[in-house]
């Protein structure tokens, strides 16, 4: 019980902290080529959120940001260990992708680990085989996975462990980054899997 008390309150502190940075990144541009596709506007674009990073996949092999993003990709950071939110919002991006390649879209679902001590490349290999076969679950050391966050603007902070047991606090966005462009867009979790992939269509074919 207390453990599902954890757990919401964990998510209630994701939504608050969804919802600020949300505000914080969102303003009109004029110059916005994917205007058309967005609900409202990102602030900078890929200036301001993206980028470089070197993490380590399933097999333990260490890979870039470039090796990874080969395709159009949806990307959120999270947890395996993570009770409600994570595995809603990972199982809602696969079923975008499932749609959308109905449409004759291929998009890579990927899954960056924020808790990198639990998160091991095997448990990250099982729990993302487990939600899409194409799923790509990354993990690092706490080093990669700060930079890749910080690239992103995604937030997280582990709460006091209690009898071993911890949860994660964490940023819930999704990340739509494309190949040789970059971060396009982020969706909130409250964006159900047809309305994700509808946007992500929009943007695949303004691209």
């Amino acid at each position: 019980m207390t453990r599902v008390y954890a757990g919401s309150a964990a998510a209630l502190v994701c939504a608050l902290l969804g919802g600020t940075v949300y505000w914080v990144l969102t303003a009109p541009r004029s110059d916005d080529i994917y205007a058309k596709c967005r609900t409202s506007a990102v602030a900078g674009g890929a200036e301001v959120i993206g980028g470089p990073f070197s993490l380590v996949d399933e097999t333990g092999a260490t890979v870039s940001d470039a090796e990874v993003i080969t395709k159009p990709t949806l990307i959120y950071f999270g947890y395996t260990f993570c009770p409600d939110v994570c595995p809603v919002d990972n199982a809602r991006n696969a079923g975008a992708v499932d749609i959308l390649e109905e449409q004759g879209f291929e998009v890579t679902p990927v899954f960056i680990t924020v808790d990198p001590a639990r998160d091991t490349p095997e448990v990250m290999a099982e729990y993302t085989d487990a939600i899409h076969p194409r799923m790509i679950g990354l993990s690092g050391s706490e080093d990669q996975i700060k930079a890749a966050a910080q690239a992103y603007r995604a937030f997280y902070a582990a709460q006091p462990a209690v009898d071993g047991y911890y949860l994660v606090d964490h940023s819930i966005f999704t990340y739509l980054v494309l190949p040789e462009k970059g971060f396009v867009e982020f969706f909130r979790r409250d964006i159900s899997a047809d309305a994700l992939a509808g946007q992500v269509a929009c943007f695949l074919e303004t691209a």
